[in-house]
């Protein structure tokens, strides 16, 4: 072998043994190559110095870091060093070993604790000492381990000096080096150690910077290290050397620690919304920025896990797995963000909002494996499970987790020492408190029980509480009470949480007085509610500024018929200032806007109680208009409403979206529910303002809106009827058929009403709206009853509205005292026909899918407008006459004086700004029971939209429309049937659901009911009513109804029909096919009116004789019907039946007995206690009875409901009842 190669072969060996750490051939590699090429003096004298640093850190004690500094016994620096200095000088042929001898001798001084030395000896980074070299591909493997150890060195000797910004840069500058790695191709051990040194410590010193505010998340190379770090992981996996866990090398920090840093470091980029960091990110594919960082905060989750949970036992009984429960807290914040209303599903990637938990599920169930009764853990499994709709799952967490606390807070209490693993006592109130509001909202009785016990008890955890602390204290630290032993057991808790307490006992309270089938205790428990809000909105110890607790309390005010207080509290809310606050991800875009519709919504039904119904309509359009442009609540109109073809849409679809996308499309359903609700009810005051006619009209807007929020639930209409939307059909049924694609009325009635013009747009279109004849039928009373007290219900029954109790007669159904008892509320002083904008033009509407929505007018003058609507909403409501100025504000001294303004003498409530509801988390529904909900809520407008053509007298119309709603009731009947988890029956909507199919048939029967009573068919629609209790019996509307007509029977203002109906011609018959009286009917009503007739025996139910001693008294005289005078035994002879006219005197005394039983049971629920029809009823049962004084006494009180009723009934205005 020549001497060329020789030297070729011992160089390359020598390469070797360095590179893969096999110092022990070093010595005789070194002595080979200078035999044979003594020109390389510099490369020999760097070997051999490396392997005496070599020699002398194994001699240092295990587990100490390695290359750290060693005794000058063990190393002779003062030898070694010169030597190398004076080959580096006479070194300049090879500049690789030029560079290599600079690395040594700065290596050499830095392990000898010369620090400043060495900092001045090492070179700096690669490129600058050897720009010759190609791009690295020249160098050496081994020129390349000394590159990333002479930055791993200069740095450290920066970061001695507190020096870390500059330390970062020579990392930075140094990542060049690490090409090779990147590569794929594999390196070998020295190159594996040093390379994962300098990222380890790269890592680590970026965190530190991080944590001490040195460098921030805000730079684009802020993770840059950390993901260094993982393309080194993965490089490894893929040359099929995997890194594990434990530690890379001898002293050093666990790997999952680096992990962990990764993690928070990411974790702070999504919590505080920041711009994603893009250095070192590979070339992505398109994909968004938070899909990307979703993507990546996933990958590094995943890794830390699968470390953390591999290198940790199960703990014994006195330890504790700080690390995991940690890792989970640090999970479930990025949940929190991830599932709220500002990352959307198309950010999350496959799977959506939904997959998100199921994956974070799976995550703590698997940290519950490495855990022992964590209580932290069962809080997550609690809200998460929530927000999948496990109701049952979240709920047994939630006990398993309550047991648990209150066992540990005992053995606390008793031991005097505290325990680590459980939570503190803020913490468990803050989760007792969610738990009572997911309950009160979304479940049913049960639920309102449970939630009630909670809320008893947490109001017993408060009373062993210290005093919390003030909220101008929030943070200054206070001394707490300390035992014996200077162990504070029992810290103070803050203002918030101590609010949230409080908010939750009140919603559990009012909720189980709505709830409740004791009526002897809801007056003290709405009253006991009222307290706890009170205290809630304490400014010394309370949240003042929640908005949910404001809108709760003025609900439960306006049930108490406190209007003044209510209005006071919801005024002040609205009118607060839009400060900027501290808001939660969570909490989404326009979040102050948007939490405000319910009390705008509830505004306008207060309003309304008060008899103000213009500036209640003007408080509806406010809901809309504090959003300022209707844009940014429904989206940009496509080609500005103008008509597009089926095959337009479709090519355009994707654009469409785009640009359409509006703040409807990131609600969720309840929020979309609750603006539904403001239509109904703004639908409600025009009908009472202008007449059903004119709400027939308008009902349109309410299914385009419908239509709008929720999407359509009826199939693809044809592309022929297209036409159909873009203009109003001349009929009766024309604001229905455009979505509907069907025609309700008849040729008959579609060609009788006379039609005007009216102009929609400015000089686009011109839409044709049929304008109906005023007759004194659309003001009359129902034929059976004429009570002039009707209460709109959920589904738009009938308040037989407001516009009858201004009429002057009732039809004579009614005696002199009857009328003398009138109801009637006094008519509204010179009340315009409309409510309209203040600027007095017509309100133009907005063009949504080709369709008219009337949205609120968007100009600059919207926020002066709702200005002008507070003042003038102040001067009508001291104008009110019926309610003292300080009715209602004595119950709420404590509240309403604290926050009251001084401004120009105002007594008005005052608030700086309003703080964001404490955030439940989103409850992600199944499909199934999503779309069952939205059908639900459907059944409701078409079920109020043929309440308001039946009181149009539309009666074909009417009854289209219950037949819409009765086709989606009876598709929800067979969903149900289908479902085959069982958490839905026919009973039961489950948790989260609206009514039951079995209450939403009642609904749909009894709106057939009232339609046979509008068209004088009562037995019909005896028939309806029977049939809706047999389906709910408990449905207050069906048992109005009902009872009205069997108090007709008894007081024979109803008669039988005859037993051999009469031969009449088809047009003298009535819609129902009933026949018209007979002659002999006809004369028992002549003598009934004319008092030839003797009054009926009056008696208390229950008491008084038999039913001969009654037929025997004086009152009983000769009727040409029957004989009362016969002496025969006990039992009245019935006539024949083809000659009986009248029912016997037991079967009318079974109808007025049955009608108080079910008003009776119906006035005792929660339901019908403030339902002043029922009440009306009850009273003329009462009546009947000859037990004048009970139906005085519920006469009285049907007047004090009458007196603080709005135009809905209040529990519309919460799709959640008392959760806002």
């Amino acid at each position: 072998m020549s001497k060329p190669s020789k030297v070729a072969l011992y160089l390359g060996r020598l390469e070797d043994a360095r590179c893969d750490g096999d110092w022990k051939e070093v010595p005789e590699l070194v002595r080979k190559v200078r035999k044979h090429a003594a020109d390389r003096l510099c490369l020999t004298t760097t070997a051999e110095t490396e392997y005496a640093i070599i020699q002398a850190s194994q001699k240092q004690k295990p587990g100490s870091r390695p290359a750290t500094a060693i005794s000058p016994t063990d190393l002779n620096v003062a030898q070694l060093a010169p030597r190398l200095l004076s080959a580096i000088d006479a070194e300049n042929t090879y500049s690789e070993d030029k560079y290599q001898a600079q690395v040594c001798l700065g290596w050499l001084h830095w392990i000898a604790g010369e620090y400043d030395r060495a900092s001045a000896r090492l070179p700096l980074n690669l490129e600058s000492e050897l720009p010759q070299l190609d791009q690295q591909n020249g160098a050496s493997e081994w020129t390349r381990v000394c590159s990333l150890k002479a930055a791993y060195l200069k740095a450290n000797c920066l970061v001695r000096e507190e020096n870390r910004v500059e330390a970062l840069s020579i990392f930075e500058s140094a990542l060049v080096s690490l090409s090779h790695v990147w590569s794929g191709q594999k390196g070998r051990k020295q190159l594996r150690f040093w390379a994962e040194l300098f990222l380890t410590e790269y890592c680590m010193l970026q965190a530190q910077a991080l944590e001490r505010g040195e460098k921030t998340l805000d730079d684009a190379n802020s993770l840059a290290p950390f993901r260094s770090w993982a393309r080194y992981w993965e490089v490894s996996k893929d040359q099929g050397t995997p890194l594990m866990g434990g530690y890379g090398f001898q002293g050093a920090v666990r790997r999952r620690t680096v992990w962990n840093e990764y993690y928070a470091a990411i974790s702070g980029v999504l919590q505080q919304d920041l711009p994603f960091p893009t250095g070192f990110v590979n070339a992505s594919s398109g994909a968004s920025a938070r899909n990307q960082l979703r993507v990546e905060l996933k990958k590094v989750e995943t890794a830390y896990e699968v470390l953390l949970l591999s290198e940790t036992s199960f703990p014994r009984a006195d330890e504790q797995r700080q690390e995991v429960e940690d890792f989970a807290a640090a999970v479930m914040k990025n949940w929190s963000v991830l599932s709220g209303r500002d990352w959307h599903e198309q950010d999350l990637g496959p799977g959506g909002k939904e997959g998100l938990s199921r994956g974070v599920l799976e995550i703590l169930y698997r940290a519950a494996t490495k855990t022992f009764h964590s209580t932290a853990i069962l809080r997550y499994l609690f809200n998460v499970h929530l927000s999948v709709a496990e109701f049952d799952l979240a709920f047994h967490a939630f006990h398993s987790y309550l047991e648990i606390v209150k066992k540990g807070k005992a053995r606390v209490d008793k031991t005097g020492h505290p325990e680590p693993s459980l939570d503190d006592d803020a913490t468990v109130l803050e989760t007792i408190s969610l738990a009572i509001t997911a309950l009160c909202k979304y479940g049913f009785r049960d639920a309102a029980e449970k939630a009630h016990g909670l809320g008893i008890e947490l109001e017993g955890m408060l009373q062993k509480l210290p005093a919390p602390l003030p909220n101008a204290q929030d943070n200054i630290t206070t001394l707490d009470e300390e035992d014996g032993n200077g162990v504070i057991l029992h810290p103070r808790i803050s203002s918030r949480v101590y609010a949230l307490s409080w908010q939750a006992i009140g919603i559990s309270q009012a909720q189980w007085a709505r709830t409740t089938y004791d009526p002897s205790t809801r007056t003290e428990t709405q009253t006991k509610a009222i307290r706890s809000f009170q205290k809630a909105l304490s400014p010394e110890n309370g949240n003042p500024t929640d908005v949910r607790t404001l809108f709760t309390l003025g609900l439960l005010l306006s049930e108490q018929r406190e209007l003044t207080a209510a209005i006071d509290i919801v005024k002040a809310a609205l009118m607060s200032n839009k400060k900027t606050v501290d808001q939660p991800l969570e909490s989404g875009l326009y979040w102050r806007e948007r939490s405000l519709i319910p009390l705008w919504h509830l505004l306008a039904i207060l309003l309304s109680a008060r008899q103000d119904f213009i500036m209640a309509a003007r408080a509806c359009e406010g809901a809309f208009e504090q959003f300022d442009d209707p844009a940014v609540l429904f989206g940009s109109p496509n080609l500005q409403g103008t008509f597009r073809s089926e095959h337009l849409n479709e090519a355009e679809l994707w654009d469409e979206k785009a640009q359409a996308k509006g703040l409807v499309d990131e609600m969720d359903d309840l929020e979309k529910e609750g603006m539904l609700e403001v239509k109904m009810t703004q639908l409600a005051l025009l009908e009472l303002l202008e007449g059903p006619e004119v709400a027939v009209n308008a009902s349109h807007e309410l299914l385009v809106l419908y239509t709008r929020l929720f999407g359509s639930l009826q199939p693809k209409a044809p592309a022929t009827t297209q036409k159909q939307t873009m203009e109003v059909p001349k009929s009766s049924a024309g604001t229905i058929k455009s979505l509907r694609g069907s025609i309700f009325g008849s040729k008959a009635d579609r060609t009788s009403r006379n039609l005007k013009h009216a102009s929609t747009t400015e000089s686009t279109r011109c839409t044709v709206l049929p304008e109906r004849p005023q007759t004194t039928q659309t003001t009359a009373s129902i034929p059976t009853s004429a009570p002039t007290i009707q209460v709109t219900k959920e589904n738009g029954e009938a308040r037989e509205a407001r516009q009858r109790r201004r009429s002057s007669s009732t039809r004579g159904r009614r005696s002199e005292s009857g009328r003398r008892n009138s109801l009637k509320k006094r008519e509204p002083s010179a009340q315009p026909r409309r409510a309209s904008s203040s600027n007095g033009l017509p309100h133009r509407p907005t063009i949504v899918d080709g369709e008219d929505y009337y949205t609120p007018v968007a100009d600059g003058t919207a926020a002066q407008e709702r200005v002008d609507f507070f003042a003038s909403n102040k001067s009508d409501v001291s104008r009110q006459q019926s309610f003292s100025k300080g009715r209602g504000l004595l119950r709420l001294d404590s509240t309403a004086s604290s926050t009251r303004g001084s401004v120009d003498g105002s007594d008005n409530l005052v608030l700086d700004s309003l703080s964001p509801p404490s955030p439940l988390p989103m409850v992600q529904f199944p499909k199934d029971q999503v779309k069952r909900q939205r059908q639900t809520v459907l059944v409701r407008v078409w079920l109020m939209i043929a309440a308001f053509y039946r009181r149009a007298k539309m009666h074909s119309d009417a009854k289209g429309a219950i037949d819409e709603a009765e086709k989606l009731v009876d598709s929800l009947e067979g969903d149900v049937a289908k479902d085959a988890s069982g958490s839905v029956t026919l009973r039961d909507p489950g948790w989260g659901g609206k009514k039951s199919v079995e209450e939403l048939w009642g609904d749909v029967q009894s709106e057939r009911g009232y339609l046979a009573v509008s068209e004088d068919a009562p037995y019909i629609a005896r028939e309806y009513f029977e049939e809706a209790l047999m389906h709910h019996p408990d449905h207050p509307s069906a048992i109005v109804g009902l009872a009205n007509i069997l108090l007709d029977i008894y007081s024979e203002v109803l008669l039988p029909p005859p037993a051999i109906p009469s031969i009449a011609l088809p047009e003298s018959q009535s819609t129902n096919g009933l026949p018209p009286k007979s002659k002999a009917q006809k004369a028992h009503t002549r003598a009934q009116k004319t008092g030839t007739l003797p009054a009926l025996p009056s008696i208390p139910l229950g008491l008084g004789g038999s039913v001969a001693d009654n037929i025997g008294s004086p009152l009983s005289n000769k009727t040409p019907f029957l004989d009362y005078e016969s002496n025969t035994s006990s039992v009245e002879e019935l006539p024949a039946p083809y000659k009986a006219v009248s029912l016997p005197l037991v079967d009318r005394l079974a109808a007025r007995d049955r009608a108080y039983g079910l008003l009776s049971g119906l006035t005792k629920l929660g339901t019908g206690w403030n339902y002043s029809d029922a009440w009306f009823a009850l009273a003329r049962a009462h009546e009947e009875s000859g037990q004048t004084d009970k139906a005085k006494e519920a006469l009285w009180w049907c007047v004090e409901l009458e007196e603080g009723m709005g135009v809905r009934e209040w529990n519309s205005v919460g799709a959640n009842g008392y959760v806002l």
